[in-house]
């Protein structure tokens, strides 16, 4: 089998790994009259970041020209239509570890045009897992991922729904620890139309991803040792039939097979949903009273574990790369690396992403000992990090996402068995990975 993704689990003791002293620095630079093309990911909540680029171009004299602002997923295809047509003219991207894969091909070495010192001032493991084939393809952002529970508080100190379900389940009533104890409780919780338990992103990588990370927790594999689709097992169902259950008893919404990141941050932020499996970077939105119902009422803990004793944990990083296309090269690794410097990250960080930097880590753990919220985000965070790993070190990820979902999507519906669903899921994959060569 063959591998280009040189990614790597990232637990905790990699983000805690002490500072490396930073000298002074030429960057920002000057690039006056220079206009960068870029293509970012868009959503509600990056726009805080994108704000620094008018002060990027204020101390650079250059320019910068966003011609394109779309989900991850969206910018995704319209890359892959950039390569095929060989219309790559921009300069500037958004990236992902899970979709860097798929073409490291069109992007520039950022080692050879940013100090040393500079690229060593981020989480080691951060950096490994954004070079690829020996090129440091992408600066990693404030926005290390891994997903933990965010629940309403309040739901679990109401003493008549405690007596309620311990009644009904034959246990106490508090945040879940197993995600059975999550479907128990979203079905308890559930009272559609107007409340629905729990929620999740049911298309695309989404959906994939955390069918992925369910079926780790349930003991199973995605790929086998050989590079195999393996997830048709007994595992397998089991994980499918966790998304499938849910969706059949109603405590999800019925729009969930079409929900994307920011309908679940949207969700659980109207005050709609009771249990919420999501990303750091919404912490801060979820408890402001000017975006969020619940503030003031979120209780935020580590994912929990699968039959296997597992916990979930599928992760990554986001970050911006430059293009070997680009004309200005130097201008542009600027702007990556302002977007992605210590001012940067400590006002995303602020908000909830876990940042990259690891002098960004100490800033935060002191800007949180008088705040009990971030204190519990951030110690939820760092245990969520424990249990991390990346997807599986394949170039054909998304491209596989692409295929298993509708089949994922199929089962929830119940149009298909799940087993029936994974085995024509496993078959879609295989043949992708056979027509790339890495089988």
């Amino acid at each position: 089998m063959k591998k280009s993704f040189h990614g790597a689990s990232i637990g905790v003791l990699a983000l805690m790994i002490a500072a490396v002293p930073a000298a002074a620095q030429e960057l920002p630079g000057s690039f006056e009259g220079v206009t960068i093309d870029a293509k970012l990911i868009g959503g509600q909540q990056y726009e805080v970041l994108y704000a620094r680029i008018a002060e990027w171009e204020e101390a650079t004299g250059a320019t910068v020209n966003v011609v394109s602002k779309k989900n991850h997923f969206e910018l995704d295809k319209e890359i892959k239509s950039d390569i095929a047509t060989g219309t790559i003219s921009w300069c500037v991207g958004s990236n992902h570890s899970s979709f860097a894969p798929q073409y490291p091909d069109i992007y520039t070495d950022l080692s050879a045009l940013l100090p040393q010192e500079e690229i060593d001032a981020f989480v080691p493991a951060n950096i490994k897992a954004s070079t690829l084939d020996g090129k440091l393809v992408m600066l990693p952002r404030a926005q290390f991922d891994v997903s933990a529970l965010y629940y309403q508080k309040s739901l679990y100190e109401d003493e008549e729904k405690k007596a309620a379900f311990e009644e009904e389940y034959g246990y106490e009533l508090a945040p879940p620890d197993t995600w059975e104890e999550v479907a128990d409780q979203a079905k308890f919780f559930a009272d559609p139309p107007d409340f629905y338990g729990t929620q999740f992103a049911g298309k695309e990588e989404a959906i994939n991803g955390r069918f992925y990370e369910m079926l780790v927790a349930e003991g199973g594999e995605y790929l086998d040792a050989e590079g195999r689709p393996a997830f048709n097992s007994e595992a397998g169902v089991r994980a499918l039939n966790w998304f499938v259950d849910l969706y059949e008893a109603k405590a999800v919404p019925a729009g969930t097979t079409n929900y994307l990141w920011d309908d679940l941050g949207q969700g659980f932020a109207s005050g709609t949903v009771a249990i919420n499996l999501d990303w750091p970077g919404w912490a801060g939105f979820f408890n402001d009273p000017e975006s969020s119902k619940v503030a003031g009422n979120v209780g935020v803990k580590v994912q929990p574990k699968g039959s296997s004793g597992k916990r979930t944990g599928w992760s990554g990083h986001h970050g911006f790369s430059v293009t070997e296309n680009c004309a200005d090269k130097e201008a542009a690794a600027s702007l990556v690396w302002w977007l992605t410097n210590e001012d940067s990250q400590k006002l995303e960080a602020s908000a909830g992403p876990l940042p990259t930097r690891t002098a960004v880590w100490d800033w935060v753990i002191a800007e949180a000992k008088d705040d009990p919220y971030r204190q519990e985000v951030l110690a939820a965070f760092q245990k969520a990090a424990e249990h991390a790993f990346p997807v599986p070190q394949t170039a054909a990820w998304i491209e596989i996402s692409n295929a298993v979902y509708p089949e994922l999507q199929a089962a929830i519906l119940g149009d298909k068995t799940p087993q029936q669903a994974l085995d024509d899921a496993a078959g879609e994959a295989t043949m992708i990975l056979e027509d790339l060569g890495e089988l």
